[in-house]
């Protein structure tokens, strides 16, 4: 066991984007678990965009990280010490806690993994909370049925990836929309996405090409001029997923949105989720569909991997800019 806990601390709020002196990196005592309790040391932490709205004291649907408290994360890893029965040293699992190597987590927050279904960083990704994103609110929001237009932003990314492929098993067709030549040419040649929208070209021109016949769900990853190009194409009753708005994350203030008459006249759908409110009980079914979709070879995936947990930091604070390429994950040593 190591003889300090590696830990990352929110040492201030961040104004507009983060930057490194907003974090904090420190050495504790390892933990000891209380009754009740599970000790997990940590070998990979996900690394996703909602963080950064837990770096902030605006009002949310979940509470801020308090100052000088370690960033909020999920890790993988294995069980050190149990005081629960059903865990035991040597297991490894998926729910360990935060930007630390070491966590005492209550067993409801815990799922036992099996390390031989797959490669355990994609525990935190594709068969984690990104692609449990991805398959419930597609599923309970998106509704997509054969033959209609299904339209992803930051298709590339963690969540993106997962929405555009289960679309197209469900029938679909699928555009994506990224940002770059490297991404787009991932997006079609590996996910097997109809086509992938350069968003640093002409949007607007490419979406009407590949999209003769309107959209009818659009997965809302991105925000800001991507979702101001996609709107006004929605047709009736199209599903707009909302998962989340990145390029507006940093922003002080909000930036002007779409003129929301279409959704009377159109009679749209538009509603946000979040997945820890009803996903993780539906995370065994999940998990159990798409691992059979990986062993068809239907699922593909990208992995983002930076070593070592004291570059957390700066590796989030390029996420939030797009310098990632697949679902970002920290190796903890």
């Amino acid at each position: 066991m190591a003889e300090s806990n590696l830990q990352i601390l929110l040492r201030r709020r961040p104004k507009g984007e983060p930057v490194p002196e907003d974090f904090e990196i420190a050495e504790t005592p390892v933990p000891q678990p209380q009754p009740g309790e599970v000790l997990v040391r940590a070998q990979y932490l996900s690394l996703d965009p909602y963080m950064r709205g837990r770096m902030s004291d605006a009002k949310s649907y979940s509470a801020p990280v308090a100052l000088g408290a370690v960033m909020e994360g999920q890790t993988a890893g294995e069980v050190v010490a149990s005081t629960v029965e059903g865990f035991a040293p040597g297991d490894t699992v998926l729910g360990g806690f935060g930007w630390q190597r070491y966590s005492c987590v209550q067993p409801g927050r815990l799922f036992k993994i099996d390390p031989k279904e797959a490669p355990l960083s994609a525990s935190l990704g594709v068969l984690g909370m990104p692609g449990l994103t991805a398959w419930v609110g597609l599923e309970d929001i998106g509704q997509p049925k054969a033959g209609e237009t299904v339209v992803v932003s930051a298709a590339s990314g963690a969540v993106g990836q997962v929405v555009g492929q289960i679309a197209r098993i469900r029938g679909c067709k699928v555009i994506g929309i990224a940002g770059g030549r490297e991404k787009c040419e991932f997006v079609t040649e590996v996910l097997g996405f109809d086509a992938c929208i350069d968003h640093r070209g002409d949007l607007a021109a490419e979406l009407d090409r590949h999209c003769p016949q309107g959209v009818d769900v659009y997965w809302e990853n991105v925000g800001g001029a991507v979702q101001r190009a996609v709107f006004p194409r929605l047709n009736d009753h199209a599903r707009m997923v909302m998962c989340g708005m990145i390029a507006e994350y940093n922003d002080v203030e909000p930036r002007p949105g779409p003129n929301l008459m279409a959704a009377v006249r159109k009679r749209l759908r538009i509603q946000g989720f979040i997945v820890s409110d009803n996903g993780w009980p539906r995370y065994p079914q999940f998990r159990q569909e798409m691992l059979g979709f990986m062993a068809a070879g239907r699922m593909a995936w990208r992995e983002d991997v930076v070593e070592g947990l004291r570059n957390a930091p700066t590796a989030f604070i390029g996420l939030l800019k797009g310098s990632n390429f697949g679902k970002l994950v920290v190796k903890i040593d």
